[in-house]
């Protein structure tokens, strides 16, 4: 058995996905508890984090308690490899989470046990259920007094579309929240409130019937036999080959910020989540197993380290095994690179390593060369796909207000658009600057990290577009006639593609219907067309 085949199998890379305020990033530095990769985690309250949260290093990140950017955290637990990707939650920033998506091998979805499904956990569920990566489900905050449980469970299979088992159950919720009962072992966890370092104790039940259960739980022992009978009744078995095939989600219960019911959710997940999967590309499937090195760049970001104004480009291994100062091949440039000091990631902690495998996110130095959705090979011309960048809802005008910076302006926000906090469209032959973000928050984000990281005024103006379609043509005269007849509406995107934004629907409907030989593209992969 070879060292890349041993060491690919002991690695479990996954995102954990939220609606805001769902107690994702809590959960994040729980797992890091246990891992040993903090002492002590921050604690997010009232929108204010109180002791910063240690997977939010962004300033703007620190200020207003919501993480906008991901961010990467290996550790290793019972001799298991975690990376864990933690998205941001906001619906603004939903983009980068969707790219991240495609870095990972499984995900954890955290609900609120009081709100329920939202909106965002819809999405998200849908980027999900396109690739089939298999889910596990965490139902937060159950010592809060929150929605009956089956309740839960049946919105969860109705708005995700996706069967439910669960593998923890809870005892009683809210105030009479007691603990939780462990399907997948048989066993009980008793819950204490306050609790905020690992545990270390849990009342061991082997079996239902136990006495010692009606001694510690009363009257509630009795009521968890009938619904864990209910539960084998009503639900399917657990199916691990359901589960990876991404139509069966496992579902666990605790509450992130006392540290209860993490230790079930993170063992089970080591147990049952699976290691680097095979990866499409252009024009074949990348195993994990091959030995000859690929991988994409799924996210850059500038000022990691404001002391050195560095840009990291973040790598997923999807083969072979990345060494460090080895010269590989930058399929795009077509030509080959060396990364000196690769990194690996405890949220802003660098540490240089000397090899990475399938599964693990390295982090690059980058020049400038690097864009998101780029591959490196050991000489083969393939590209990894499913990256791309989507139509943007929100487009303003970008104004540099301080001529006398113009280089700092051109640099950050061709930087901060290249990390895809957001989309930058330059106007066919004019010097319009148009950025099209998802929402708001992110103009705020940019304008902020402009005058501190680049020392950069600017505004945004609003400008009446609502969509962006990339187009082409197999006909060039019919795609030339029309790129001159829309100048005012025509602009390039990153890599110089015509963009088409059009101020509604139905101006956007006309235009396909007056130019049948064009083709309106939703995505830069051209796979959606509208």
């Amino acid at each position: 058995m070879t060292e890349q085949y041993q060491e690919t199998q002991r690695r479990r890379t996954f995102a954990i996905i939220s609606h805001p305020d769902a107690g994702k990033t809590t959960l994040t530095e729980k797992l890091l508890l246990f891992g040993g990769g903090i002492r002590l985690a921050g604690a997010v309250k009232s929108n204010k984090i109180t002791k910063t949260a240690a997977s939010d290093f962004m300033e703007i990140e620190k200020q207003r308690g919501i993480s906008v950017a991901t961010a990467v955290m290996s550790f290793d637990y019972d001799g298991t490899r975690i990376n864990i990707l933690d998205t941001p939650g906001h619906k603004d920033f939903s983009e980068d989470t969707y790219r991240t998506l495609t870095a990972v091998d499984s995900v954890i979805l955290v609900i609120d046990s009081v709100k329920g499904v939202e909106e965002q956990t819809e999405r998200l569920m849908q980027v999900c259920r396109m690739r089939d990566t298999p889910v596990m489900v965490f139902i937060n905050k159950m010592d809060r007094e929150g929605r009956p449980v089956f309740e839960l469970l049946d919105e969860l299979e109705e708005k995700l579309s996706i069967r439910v088992r669960p593998l923890t159950w809870p005892i009683g919720a809210g105030k009479h929240f007691q603990g939780v009962y462990n399907l997948h072992e048989g066993n009980v966890h008793l819950f204490t409130a306050g609790k905020t370092v690992v545990e270390s104790e849990r009342l061991l039940i082997e079996d239902l019937a136990d006495p010692q259960l009606d001694r510690n739980l009363g009257t509630a022992a009795g009521r968890l036999r009938e619904e864990v009978e209910l539960i084998e009744g009503v639900y399917d078995p657990y199916s691990p080959e359901d589960y990876l095939d991404g139509s069966l989600a496992p579902v666990f219960f605790g509450s992130a910020l006392n540290n209860f019911g993490v230790r079930e959710l993170l063992e089970t997940f080591i147990s049952i989540a699976p290691p680097p999967r095979h990866r499409p590309a252009k024009p074949r499937t990348v195993e994990p197993d091959e030995t000859t090195f690929s991988g994409f760049v799924f996210k850059i970001h500038a000022n990691l380290d404001p002391r050195h104004r560095d840009r990291i480009a973040f790598l997923r291994v999807c083969s072979g095994v990345f060494e460090r100062s080895k010269a590989f091949y930058h399929v795009r440039h077509r030509k080959e690179m060396r990364f000196t000091s690769p990194y690996s990631f405890m949220a802003e902690k660098k540490n240089v390593i000397d090899q990475a495998f399938p599964g693990d996110v390295v982090g690059l130095f980058d020049k400038g060369d690097l864009k998101i959705g780029d591959t490196l090979t050991e000489g083969e011309q393939i590209e990894f796909q499913g990256i791309p960048d989507f139509s943007p809802a929100i487009f303003k005008e970008v104004v540099n207000t301080d001529p006398m910076r113009s280089k700092q302006f051109e640099k950050g926000i061709a930087q901060l658009t290249e990390e895809g906090v957001a989309q930058l469209f330059r106007q066919d032959g004019g010097n319009r600057l148009v950025v099209g973000t998802v929402g708001d928050l992110q103009y705020e984000v940019i304008s902020y990290r402009m005058e501190h990281e680049y020392g950069a005024a600017c505004r945004f103006q609003p400008l009446p577009f609502s969509r962006a379609r990339w187009i082409t043509s197999e006909d060039p005269a019919a795609l030339k006639e029309f790129i001159q007849y829309r100048s005012r509406n025509v602009f390039r995107d990153k890599d110089k593609k015509p963009v088409y934004l059009a101020e509604s629907e139905y101006v956007l409907n006309s235009n396909i219907t007056a130019h049948p030989k064009v083709s309106f593209h939703a995505t830069s992969e051209f796979k959606l067309a509208v």
